[in-house]
This record gives structure tokens, C-alpha cells and sequence, in this order.
């Protein structure tokens, strides 16, 4: 289940107002990709692209948390019974469906850690899952940027970018370009102006 193209743009704004940053905005930028690549590709629902696009980080509602944003919004998302929206949450931060690459601090209890490890086993990983997962490696603050640019963000950021998770990144770009028959940046790229 998720919520409306309304009430998820409600959700977002009232988590903004929890806890300010640019990563309201990096959904919206996440939002507007999927959205875009969705309809370009003819068999994704738009809609429900955008929706999860725009919630993939609700869980920094919470607080500043690295991986506790991942358990967070998993959790937030489940107790509105948005169980779409809740895979999603999870999911955007694992291409391989294990915490092992995760960029970032381990900053969870064994309980959230728990959760998060034990429910990507026993989820299977479809268009969606892979969509946002893209969107979020091509979505900045300030618009849409340069996977690669993005990429080395991070990396500057963070000190590190597994080599597995940029392959894995390009991978998904070529597949959805090769889906859609464009560019992506051509479909995302010039065409994004905040709100």
C-alpha cells in the first residue's frame, strides 16, 4: 500500500520540518527522476514512482542518523501500513540486499540492525527497488546531477565508495536507457525546477 501523490508530498514536508536539510530536496530531485524514467519506460506505474522516490528517505524525519535512516523510515512507513513505500526505504541503500557495503556509520542498535539485515533477506528486489535505487545515485539538493559526479561526492564525503556499488550504479543506468531507448539525463536532466 501506498499513500497518495499528496499525502507523501505531506509526509515529506512535515519531516523537513523535523529535521531541515538538503535531504528534502535530494527527494524531490530522487522523485522527479523516477517519475520521468517510470513513464519513459511504458510498464512502471509513474505514479507510484514518484511516491517512492519522494519517501526513499523519510527516515531522516528522525534525526541526523546514517544507517538508522534506513531503520527509521522501514519503520515509520510500516506503522502508516505503507508497506510499498516501507520496502523502498530499506532497499535504496542495498543493491546486493546486505549491509556490507553500506556507506556510512553503523549508527543503529542491534535491534534496528537486526531488522534491517534480516528483512532484506527475505525481500526480492523488482523495478522499483532498482528505479529508486538509481535515482537516489543521480539526485543532488540542487538538481539532477552527473552519476558519476555524484558518485565521487560521496566518496569525498564519506572517504570511501565500494567499487561492487559504482559498477552495480552504471549497470542500472545502462539497463533503464537501454528500457526506455534515451539518455537518462535527456529524460531527467534539464527539465527539473524546484518548487
Amino acid at each position: 500500500m501506498l499513500p497518495t501523490r499528496e499525502k507523501a508530498e505531506e509526509l515529506l514536508s512535515e519531516a523537513e520540518a523535523c529535521n531541515p536539510g538538503p535531504w528534502g530536496n535530494h527527494s524531490r530531485v530522487a522523485a522527479h527522476c523516477a517519475e520521468r524514467i517510470a513513464r519513459e519506460c511504458g510498464d512502471l506505474d509513474s505514479g507510484k514512482a514518484y511516491i517512492v522516490g519522494l519517501l526513499h528517505d523519510i527516515g531522516r524525519k528522525f534525526g541526523v542518523r546514517h544507517l538508522g535512516h534506513v531503520s527509521d523510515g522501514y519503520s515509520y512507513m510500516m506503522s502508516l501500513g505503507y508497506d510499498e513505500a516501507a520496502k523502498i526505504c530499506l532497499t535504496h541503500s542495498f543493491d546486493d540486499q546486505t549491509t556490507d557495503a553500506y556507506i556510512g556509520n553503523f549508527d543503529t542498535t542491534e535491534e534496528e540492525l537486526r531488522l534491517i539485515q534480516d528483512t532484506l533477506k527475505t525481500i526480492v528486489l523488482d523495478e522499483y527497488d532498482r528505479l529508486i535505487q538509481l535515482c537516489d545515485s543521480i539526485a543532488g539538493a540542487e538538481g539532477v546531477l552527473d552519476i558519476e559526479e555524484r558518485m565521487n561526492d560521496v566518496k569525498r564525503r564519506y572517504g570511501f565508495y565500494p567499487q561492487k556499488k559504482w559498477d552495480n550504479n552504471l549497470r542500472l543506468k545502462k539497463y533503464f536507457e537501454e528500457k526506455m531507448g534515451k539518455d537518462i539525463y535527456a529524460v531527467t536532466g534539464a527539465s527539473f525546477s524546484r518548487k
